[in-house]
Parts: structure tokens; sequence; C-alpha cells
């Protein structure tokens, strides 16, 4: 069974850091292709970025250069730096995995559960 455990969520003020990870158990970060992304409340689940398991990566256009994304395959790991954060960054943020799907739409076949990142100006 594939569980994606997302964590590093938190309260921060504008303008702030936050490193979001993402622990998989079941699936292999070496493998396919994983992915961030993020909903606010009313609105469409967003592709953030996503890493390959060559470790190239792609990136929105909304969060290029604020946000990196990386991978750690040896701790099978997904990570997120997010820098210079929005009030509109404020979603719940969730990683997802796919063994053949490499896109920013949410056609990947695991996703977790979220940690929420809330950001006040």
């Amino acid at each position: 069974e594939v569980q994606l455990v997302e964590s590093g969520g938190g309260s921060v003020q504008a303008g702030g850091s936050l490193r979001l990870s993402c622990t998989a158990s079941g699936y292999s970060s070496n493998r396919g292709c994983m992915a961030w992304f993020r909903q606010a409340p009313g609105k469409e689940r967003e592709g953030l970025a996503n890493i390959n398991r060559l470790g190239g990566t792609r990136y929105a256009d909304s969060v290029k250069g604020r946000f990196t994304i990386s991978k750690d395959n040896a701790k099978n790991t997904l990570y997120l730096q997010v820098n210079g954060l929005k009030p509109d960054d404020t979603a719940m943020y969730y990683c997802a995995a796919d063994p053949l799907y490499c896109g920013l739409s949410w056609l990947y076949s695991y996703f977790g559960q979220g940690t929420q990142v809330t950001v006040s100006s």
C-alpha cells in the first residue's frame, strides 16, 4: 500500500518561509514522478511543481522563483522549500506520486492527506 505523509506546514507571516516534507512508503521516490499541489477553500487544486526520477523539475508560473522542489531518494522523501510567502499562498498543500504520469494536472495515482499553510499579512 502506498502512503504519502506530508509535514512542515504551519502559520507564518507574509515574507516568511517553510520547508514542507513528504515521506513515502510503499513507493520509491526514484521511480516515476512526484509533485506538490495546493488547494485553497473554494478553489481548484493547483499543481505547483514536479520532479522526475532523474531529478528534472518543472514549476507553475505562479511559484517559479519562490518555491523549490527537491527529493532525497535515500530517505524516500520529497521536499518543497517555500519562500517569500504571501497571504494568497494560504492553502492545504499535498504531495503526489505516479509511476508514469509526470505533469502538473491532478492525474497522479497517489496523494497524501495534506499539510496546512496559513500566511498572515
